[in-house]
């Protein structure tokens, strides 16, 4: 059976329901969202009163920060009803998901409605956190069970990389594949295959694992701030390190889920740290208050104002229920060790110190490590998988093996065993083997197998063919030229990547000595080139200080030549002769935005958050960006009705420009007019420069280069009416009166300097007035000022 899901339905309309069906709608499938009915209405009922739940649902999922919907366009294919009127829908769907309450009964009950319903090709889907998946539909027969399993999404869907695969013994294994496939380069999914055993990898972890370091921090007196203080970014883990990541979850949600874990974990030796009496006791007492967390508005954190009128996060004394203001917590052993990098290093040094914070960060460690090696082959098959886990579902640097590695396995298993942490005797026979890791690692320190305790030797790890990475071709010997900015590789069959490295990945001189130093090999030695990183951010703009520096000393001169150097560079690449492709993810501001603007294609992650944001520190854009959103936005209009009225599509780059306005997703950055019609989006992080390399080669291939045209200068009229808009924005309180300055300046630039009459321009005689306008700006007190602030205090002033 050749499976392909064009049509999907989603029954639950609630946080997480709702978060699959817009991540299903974003990646173009049209989705049924279904609830229950509303009280008190009966068929036949107007459909807005009847589907008010569901509805609901899909109002509030809109108003969620951060967003959930990747584009209000996508809401065209959701299509909401209820489960007693419109279960009828599903007989076409190819693939239903459901997210419904967690009640084993509920959802037998729906299973087999469904089975009446879909047709006979239909996959269906449960998205339980720890229902046993063959319970749910084992009164129903062959037929349906074999396309049925698990697919457990993390909230929220949208954001959270991790998705549990659980088949039970009857799935068919072709569906498991498709699903498997379906989730990594459709949904851009990190998937993890998992065995149906309570609460699966995750969940399970982070029951039992987070547990065991409340539990530790009642035993020994520590506060919520020391705890979270060693347990978030020090060892790898995001800031919601632990008592934070209660309070984000649910309280009432972290509970539930570990309470309803133990009776069935009745082989699990560990599950004796959800039992915990003084932890019982703090969560009853948390739950009796109604202080569940962030939903509450309070919970182990709770927001104050100071008296400066600043926002405070006070945290709760575990001993006298009371908040208390923020402290800074002091350990001689994170003072000692906190900068060491990389993070396996910082552990294996803390947790060999004697004072208190290196105690609590060995036990947390020896019980967690040990716990990883007790539960596999049990609840997943590979270590692999339990290191993604942690990874992809909870945004952890490292897993658990990975860990281990990086601290001496042989080293602390007697040390672990010693404090009452028994290791898995598969870790005992691999050391007796002679096998000191894990991992299997080649000269370059990359990943080539992993240990399987099954087969009692390493095997290889499969590696996705379309996954590239830096740090692989690094390691592999591509680096072709260096500086202390940037990189250049050859990422093989012809196509050379320009990867930069500087300091928060900004433009700097370096940056752009190796972007030219690119071009000239692309011209000698390569077909094509790609510019991309594997670093958190794309690229956040110039280098602010670096420019600031420049004003101070009165290097006017200079800092003219690095402007033209920068926008000489983006049109080079532009108009190269062979194809530039940019690949870019996460941040790609003021600087970043137009070098995302300068290749002649893009492929971008779905995650792209772009905007020329410059206004936000005094300036406008010099590197190209108000002259290619006029080329993007104003140019289609006009050239193909030459009699339209530019004022509308002017105003627009306008606004995004003086408002410093972000993109919330590559789609919206398409719609502001940073991707184009052709530039490519893809959902997986892990194959973005793998996919730009693909559309390099592709272009490659008879490849006609880009000529630089002409740009449409609307002129003073529209110049006009922008200046009336900023004095309306005054007069309003949006705008502060250098705000206005600013928008002034941008408008005579976007009006190609306010020209007399309208009309068609070189591009570069708008660079010019970008470059221009910014050399009037950067000299003037009030621009230097928020400059300074930017650099002190990352956050714009409005002065």
């Amino acid at each position: 059976m050749a499976y392909n899901i064009r049509k999907a339905a989603v029954i639950g309309s609630g946080t997480m329901g709702g978060g699959i069906a817009a991540l299903l709608a974003g990646v173009g499938i049209e989705t049924i969202l279904l609830d229950i009915p509303a009280k008190d209405t009966q068929p036949g009922d107007p459909p807005a009163k009847r589907n008010a739940i569901v509805n609901e649902g899909l109002k509030r999922l809109q108003s969620l920060r951060p967003p959930q919907v990747l584009s209000q366009g996508d809401l065209a294919l959701l299509r909401t009803g209820n489960i007693d009127d419109n279960l009828d829908w599903l007989a076409d769907a190819d693939w239903v998901i459901e997210v419904v309450v967690e009640r084993l009964d509920i959802k037998q009950n729906l299973m087999a409605r469904l089975a009446e319903m879909i047709g006979p090709d239909t996959i269906v889907t449960t998205n339980t956190s720890g229902l046993p998946i063959a319970s749910i539909a084992e009164h129903l027969d062959d037929s349906f069970t074999r396309r049925f399993m698990g697919t457990h999404f993390f909230n929220p869907p949208r954001y959270l990389h991790l998705l549990e695969v659980i088949p039970h013994p009857n799935t068919d294994p072709a569906v498991i594949d498709y699903l498997i496939n379906f989730g990594r380069r459709r949904l851009g999914k990190g998937v993890v295959l998992c065995k149906d055993k309570p609460n699966f990898i995750g969940n399970r972890f982070m029951s039992i694992t987070g547990s065991q370091i409340v539990n530790y921090a009642l035993d020994h007196s520590f506060t919520v701030e020391e705890i979270d203080s060693l347990t978030g970014p020090l060892i790898g883990r995001p800031k919601t390190a632990t008592f934070r990541l209660n309070d984000l979850v649910g309280i009432d949600v972290a509970v539930s889920v570990g309470r309803n874990l133990y009776p069935r974990i009745e082989d699990d030796p560990a599950r004796a740290v959800l039992a915990h009496e003084g932890a019982t006791a703090l969560f009853d007492k948390l739950l009796a208050n109604g202080w569940l967390g962030n939903k509450s508005g309070q919970g182990f954190y709770k927001s104050v104002k100071s008296d400066g009128g600043e926002r405070e996060f006070w945290s709760l004394n575990l001993e006298t229920f009371e908040y208390e203001p923020p402290g800074k917590p002091r350990f001689d052993s994170v003072g000692k060790h906190r900068k060491v990098e990389p993070t396996g290093e910082r552990i294996k040094l803390l947790i060999n110190e004697e004072d208190r914070a290196a105690q609590l960060l060995f036990h947390l460690h020896g019980f967690y490590l040990a716990y990883a090696s007790q539960r596999v082959p049990e609840i997943t098959d590979t270590i692999v998988n339990v290191d993604n886990a942690q990874k992809w579902g909870f945004s952890h640097e490292m897993g658990p093996f990975e860990i281990w590695d990086a601290i001496g396995v042989e080293e602390t298993v007697p040390r672990f065993e010693a404090a009452g942490y028994p290791v898995a005797q598969w870790v005992k026979d691999m050391l007796a083997q002679g096998n000191k890791t894990f991992y299997q690692r080649d000269a370059g320190g990359q990943v080539t197998g992993y240990y399987s305790p099954q087969e009692g030797k390493y095997v290889p790890l499969a590696r996705d063919p379309r996954a590239y990475t830096v740090a692989a071709l690094k390691a592999g010997g591509k680096e072709v030229a260096r500086n202390a900015g940037a990189s250049i590789y050859d990422m093989g069959d012809g196509v050379a990547l320009w990867e930069f490295h500087s300091p928060a990945n900004a433009i700097d001189a370096d940056v752009v000595e190796m972007g030219y130093k690119a071009l000239d090999l692309l011209q000698s030695d390569f077909d094509a080139l790609v510019v991309g990183n594997d670093a958190e951010r794309f690229c956040v703009g110039a280098n602010l200080f670096m420019v600031a520096m420049a004003v101070q000393s009165e290097q006017m001169d200079q800092l003219d030549k690095t402007i033209r150097d920068l926008q000489d560079l983006a049109q080079a690449l532009r108009y190269a002769p062979k194809p530039v492709v940019t690949a870019v993810h996460h941040m790609a501001l003021g600087g970043g935005a137009e070098l995302l603007m300068s290749g002649a294609r893009t492929v971008a992650h779905v995650e792209l958050y772009a905007g020329l944001v410059e206004v936000g520190v005094g300036l406008i854009p010099a590197g190209g960006g108000c002259k290619e959103l006029l080329r993007r936005v104003l140019n289609p209009v006009m050239e193909s009705h030459p009699n339209a009225d530019p004022i509308p599509h002017v105003q627009k780059i306008f606004e995004q420009i003086a408002t410093a306005k972000v993109s919330g997703s590559a789609k919206e950055a398409r719609e502001m007019g940073f991707l184009a019609p052709s530039d490519r989006i893809v959902m997986n992080r892990a194959h973005l420069l793998g996919e730009a390399k693909r559309e390099a080669l592709h272009m490659a291939d008879g490849y006609v280069p880009l000529r630089a045209g002409k740009i449409y200068a609307a002129g003073r009229d529209v110049h006009a009416a922008l200046l009336i808009g900023i004095e309306g924005f005054i007069e309003s309180n949006y705008a502060t009166e250098y705000d206005a300055h600013i928008a002034r300046k941008l408008a005579y630039v976007l009006t190609g300097g306010a020209v007399a009459e309208p009309g068609w321009v070189d591009e570069q005689a708008i660079l010019n007035l970008e470059r221009e306008v910014f050399l009037e700006l950067v000299k003037e007190q009030k621009t230097l000022d928020r400059m300074a602030h930017m650099l002190q205090f990352n956050k714009p002033l409005r002065n």
